[in-house]
């Protein structure tokens, strides 16, 4: 891409009240930006508004300096080791199929990786991808979930897409990462960001998005400078299910941002998976009221696999419900703090009721259990069993 074409494609995008729908009947009718802005009011009006032609015909204030930030970064060479930049058009024959396919594809895609990667001709990949969301703030078991169940995913040949935010979205690029080498053709993991490449939020994933940067991709719609915006974060969940053959929600409350991901990669025909929780847990019900609309109940990664009509896993598959797995260590079946835990969340007094212990020895045990990763201690001073006896 030349200077003269970023310019033109920066002009569409920030020509106001322009938005994608608009942009695609221009591009469809005139051919590339250049030759949109070379149009007569009058032609213009056969595709928009008055108001839209309006604005295609001035200058945005903003253009100048975003056109020669935005060449700056693409022309910065990258350090080794360090990640390469390129920018996707809607018209690219590298554009992602998948997502062209969706009914609101980005106008331009801001990509960060690994230089072999964004010097294929599909830097996004052919490889078949799976988002994974979920909640913001997770049990310690949901966390766990996430990781397991995207490991073993990207080990059996699925690239992980997600949002990069704190909890499952966290969780989910890790194990990805913990599945991936250095010398992969496809990115282990996607982030599609809310903000502009040249930010990273929230500041706490900042090392993840850099380990990312080195070994996976990220992505995003939002020009060089967007700070994070409330409602760009839902707007960019299309992106994360468009890309998506499928998307599995881990953990979700009613009100989560998941759910709008799920809801989307419904409309866009993709696959819904959904791992069930306790009844007691808030954190649960979100899966479970897309497991009554009709998302698939997930309980390994097989599920996911199967559904997918993809080839299992070379490795054991990540298991969620009821079954051996998540946990790191190897209690005894009988195990009498076990049993009396179950799988909901308890706390010590109804742990000190229902096994009898003394407080002390109660105390011992659960931290025992918590180092071997069999146990999860909760907000709240709740415990939680993790995986199977």
């Amino acid at each position: 891409m030349d200077h003269d074409e970023l310019q033109a494609w920066l002009r569409l995008t920030l020509s106001r009240g322009v938005g994608n729908a608009a942009a695609r009947l221009l591009l469809a009718r005139f051919g590339l930006p250049q030759a949109i802005f070379d149009q007569s009011e009058a032609a213009l009006l056969e595709c928009v508004t008055p108001a839209q032609a309006k604005a295609l015909r001035a200058i945005p204030p903003t253009l100048a300096d975003l056109v020669e930030t935005t060449w700056e970064w693409l022309q910065d060479a990258p350090e080794p080791g360090t990640a390469a930049r390129t920018l996707l058009t809607l018209g690219d024959a590298g554009y992602p199929r998948a997502l062209l396919n969706t009914d609101d594809p980005p106008l331009l895609l801001y990509l960060m990786g690994p230089a072999a990667s964004l010097a294929c001709a599909h830097p996004l990949g052919e490889r078949p991808c799976l988002a994974v969301v979920g909640s913001r703030n997770p049990t310690a078991q949901g966390a766990e979930h996430a990781r397991q169940f995207a490991k073993s995913l990207h080990g059996a040949g699925l690239t992980i897409v997600s949002g990069l935010a704190l909890g499952v979205d966290a969780a989910a690029h890790e194990g990805a990462l913990e599945s991936a080498g250095l010398d992969e053709d496809h990115p282990a993991t996607i982030a599609v960001v809310g903000t502009g490449l040249d930010r990273v939020y929230p500041a706490a994933n900042r090392a993840l998005a850099h380990r990312i940067a080195r070994q996976g991709l990220l992505v995003s719609e939002y020009p060089l400078g967007t700070p994070p915006l409330a409602p760009n974060f839902p707007k960019r969940n299309r992106i994360i299910s468009g890309l998506s053959q499928g998307t599995l929600v881990v953990e979700a409350a009613l009100a989560s941002g998941s759910l709008i991901t799920a809801r989307l990669a419904a409309e866009q025909g993709r696959e819904v998976f959904a791992i069930p929780g306790s009844i007691h847990s808030p954190q649960s019900r979100g899966c479970h009221a897309l497991i009554r609309q009709g998302a698939k109940l997930v309980e390994s990664a097989q599920d996911v696999l199967e559904e997918l009509r993809l080839p299992a896993a070379s490795a054991a598959p990540a298991s969620a419900v009821g079954a051996p797995g998540l946990g790191r260590g190897h209690p005894r079946q009988d195990s009498p703090l076990l049993q009396a835990l179950g799988f909901d969340p308890m706390g010590l007094d109804a742990l000190l009721a229902r096994t009898g212990m003394d407080a002390a020895s109660l105390q011992v045990q659960l931290l025992e259990l918590e180092l071997s990763g069999n146990v999860a201690r909760l907000p709240g001073g709740l415990f939680q069993r993790m995986g199977a006896a």
